[in-house]
């Protein structure tokens, strides 16, 4: 080993609490990089492999009901390169063993074989026989929920009626890898399933021989996804189409996509912050170790090293620190990916969902690893190797000193000596102060920003359902029914309140924007289902006019006082222009709202509903479940606390798991940054501190000049830290914002505090560890060390 290689060596093993506190700093941006990259790929290769062998289609389209010829008319458009057609009907099940609601979604199979698009992967059984109008498959995550195998029964409620179900095979599809109802966010398993039966028997339960309700498609290489999609709702329309969709849309591929998105925003962010941090850590470290290693590289130049052979020496001790801290990182991360990847699989799933490290992913770490440690040293490497030997001999030239506003002001004779010590060393060395400061306070943001995270989803939570959300019980109905049926849910046990409400599938349109979504038909004082303002205070409903959700009205372009145009995608199909009368603030979805007397209107029909939400007594609910069940037009019955309970585990599974390691890497790092500014002060000032004792200081007082300085620094940071993290915050709500759902802006005291607290902890933990190098303090050796 050469003799500079061993220098190197020994040197970082005397500073090895500096460097490890910078290996942990890099260790934190690699893992976070490992750990959104790995998920990413994960994902998107088990999607795209999924799409490719299972040809998921392109295009999506439901109607009232069409005979099958059309299907060949449709084949005609140019740009669709194969159609399928199939039956689906919402259904209600009753498992055995299982005494809550269960909604479905029933969908025909060709009778005895797989679809063209769309097909299932079989993970147990078979499909069902052919002619075999009693046998389905399941999907695989609803039969887990129940422990349902091949061969088990089941009832169900298709079309009013009641049929009795032979579990035939399990299987997945690429149509729900995220199996969710229509009303819901967040799969419910045990609440919620899809099943295929052949279409011959579907058909005939749905009466629907020789005709569709829904139809899939994909396109030709080249097609203009709206052009054909402009077709096919051209066709469809006088079938009662609601609007045919491409993936984007597609609920599955839509929770996908935007997942895929946040992770990709996740390994933009959040490495280039750990690591800028770390190249600013690099950079103190090396500054200072070139500062006091002046006359050893003399001496080396002395003995005929040259500058690149000393540039050379210290690029190792960086780059030493840098790998260090990527083996580290790429451990951690690939046992935290390992740990999501298997939550991921339980929401989105795939037939394989497999973990491996990306080479790119691999290399990028390294590259910006790299980086991170030539913009923190290449400035202390390129002065140690251009001093010339004579100039790096002599001591530095010693700094020009004036009395300060403090010795001249009468505050300064207040002052014991050591804190004018203090005081002078930070007004005297602006540059340092101020690096140190910022240091600490990058840290702070960090912890404020993980803080934030978990505030928000709380707060996100309780907006959702605590407030804007009372009811009970949510309904849905086969078809829109006259307004009376309610009577008939207010008279049910332990029914205290009922209000229904219209749905009405739309697209809104203002100038070149346009969105698809539901129109919600509510009362004028809506007491289950609230709309709220950005204040939490109740919004009440116009007689005409819409309310939309901020969201959708800033994507749209419109204020109170404009209009859009509503397309009413069902029933009549009308077109007309309607009045925007206010906003509302919702952290979850995007819609719009009207009354319901103003929707009927619209809809040119008679007072109706397509659902209701019920407030029950919790004591009659069971009995309230058996009497809805027996009650043919409702089409699903969903618990509201289930659906709460399934996006709690949901945010604290993925979300909230993936903030929790973020959030112990960022307390790592405020230790790291506030014990290596520790470290390095003591090592600038041991000799002065000695000189001190001789002079007749106590050991409290020189301490104290120390840990004071510390303090000072600590404290000037906070509320540095404070802004720095609420931008952080800023940051991520902003880009992590989706129409699904948005993290609200709230940043409460209590985040603040948190983030102090965890940076006056490591303050204390690096003083204490300085402290007992303080009374350790050899004053002989450290008198002998020469400027």
């Amino acid at each position: 080993m050469r003799a500079l290689s061993r220098k190197a060596l020994r040197d970082l093993a005397r500073l090895k609490g500096q460097v490890g506190a910078i290996a942990v700093v890099i260790a934190a941006g690699v893992m976070v990089l490992i750990l959104t990259v790995a998920m990413r790929e994960a994902i998107a290769s088990a999607q795209a492999r999924f799409y490719e062998t299972q040809r998921f289609a392109d295009v999506f389209a439901e109607l009232e009901r069409a005979p099958e010829r059309v299907a060949a008319r449709l084949r005609e458009i140019p740009g669709i390169d194969q159609i399928e057609t199939r039956v689906q009907a919402p259904v209600r099940l009753e498992v055995p063993g299982f005494a809550g609601p269960v909604r479905g979604l029933l969908l025909s199979l060709p009778d005895g074989r797989q679809p063209a698009l769309n097909r299932l992967h079989l993970r147990e059984g078979a499909l069902p026989a052919p002619g075999r109008a009693d046998q389905v498959v399941l999907s695989e995550p609803f039969a887990e929920a129940h422990g349902l195998r091949p061969g088990d029964a089941l009832r169900a409620i298709v079309n009013g009626r009641e049929v009795d179900l032979v579990v035939s095979g399990l299987a997945l599809s690429p149509e729900f890898i995220y199996q969710v109802a229509p009303t819901d966010l967040l799969p419910d398993y045990a609440h919620y399933g899809v099943l295929w039966m052949g279409r011959p028997g579907l058909a005939e339960a749905m009466d629907m021989d020789g005709a569709f309700n829904s139809l899939v498609l994909t396109l030709a290489p080249g097609a203009d996804p709206r052009a054909v999609i402009a077709a096919v709702d051209r066709r469809l329309a006088r079938y009662g189409g609601i609007g045919a969709t491409d993936r984007d849309e597609q609920i599955s591929h839509r929770f996908l996509a935007d997942e895929l998105d946040q992770l990709r925003v996740m390994a933009l962010v959040l490495p280039a912050v750990f690591l800028g941090v770390a190249a600013f850590l690099l950079n103190l470290l090396m500054a200072r170790i070139v500062t006091g290693q002046r006359q050893q590289i003399a001496i080396l130049k002395a003995f005929g090293y040259g500058d690149g052979a000393i540039a050379g020496h210290f690029g190792l001790m960086a780059g030493l620190v840098v790998v260090l801290g990527l083996a580290l990182g790429i451990a951690l991360g690939a046992w935290a990916a390992s740990g999501l990847v298997g939550l991921y699989a339980e929401y989105f799933r795939f037939p394989q969902m497999g973990l491996r490290l990306p080479p790119q992913s691999l290399a990028l770490a390294l590259a910006l690893a790299v980086a991170a440690a030539l913009l923190g040293t290449l400035g202390a490497v390129r002065r140690a190797a251009r001093q010339p030997p004579a100039e790096a001999m002599r001591p530095p030239a010693p700094e020009r000193f004036r009395p300060s506003w403090l010795d001249r002001s009468p505050l300064g004779r207040y002052l014991g000596q050591p804190t004018r010590i203090i005081v002078r060393n930070l007004s005297r060395h602006r540059a340092k102060t101020l690096f140190s400061t910022v240091g600490i306070a990058l840290s702070g943001g960090l912890l404020l920003l993980g803080s934030y995270q978990f505030g928000a989803v709380d707060r996100l939570l309780d907006v959702q359902y605590r407030l804007v959300m009372q009811m009970d019980l949510h309904l849905t109905l086969t078809e829109p029914t006259s307004f009376g049926a309610l009577a008939e849910l207010r008279a049910q046990p332990g029914v205290r309140h009922v209000e229904g409400y219209r749905s009405a599938a739309v697209r809104l349109v203002a100038g070149r924007r346009d969105y698809r979504t539901a129109i919600l038909g509510v009362e004028a004082a809506p007491r289950l289902r609230r709309l709220l303002d950005g204040e939490h205070r109740p919004v009440p409903v116009p007689p005409d006019g819409l309310l939309l959700t901020r969201y959708l009205a800033d994507y749209l372009g419109v204020r109170p006082g404009g209009s859009v145009t509503v397309e009413v995608l069902e029933g009549h199909r009308r077109t007309l222009a309607v009045g925007v009368a206010g906003v509302v603030d919702e952290p979850i979805g995007l819609g719009a709202y009207m009354a319901r007397p103003a929707l009927n209107r619209l809809m040119g029909e008679g007072p109706a509903v397509s659902g209701a939400w019920l407030l029950v007594d919790p004591a009659a609910q069971e009995r309230l479940l058996a009497r809805l069940w027996e009650m043919p037009r409702i089409a699903g019955i969903a618990l509201v606390a289930d659906a709460e309970r399934q996006f709690r585990d949901y945010i604290g599974d993925t979300v909230l798991a993936t903030m929790t390691i973020l959030l112990l890497m960022a307390g790592s790092i405020t230790f790291a940054v506030v014990y290596n500014n520790a470290r390095i002060a003591f090592a600038e000032r041991a000799r002065e501190l000695a000189t001190l004792r001789v002079l007749g200081l106590t050991r409290a007082e020189v301490s104290w000049i120390l840990i004071g300085e510390i303090a000072v620094l600590t404290l000037l940071a906070i509320p540095l830290g404070w802004l720095v993290g609420t931008g952080f915050a800023a940051l991520l709500s902003w880009a992590m914002t989706t129409d699904l759902f948005r993290m609200p802006w709230i940043i409460t005291p209590r985040t603040y505090a948190f983030s102090a607290a965890g940076v006056l902890v490591a303050a204390a933990l690096s003083v204490t560890a300085i402290a007992r190098r303080l009374g350790r303090l050899d004053m002989v050796l450290a008198l002998k060390t020469l400027d």
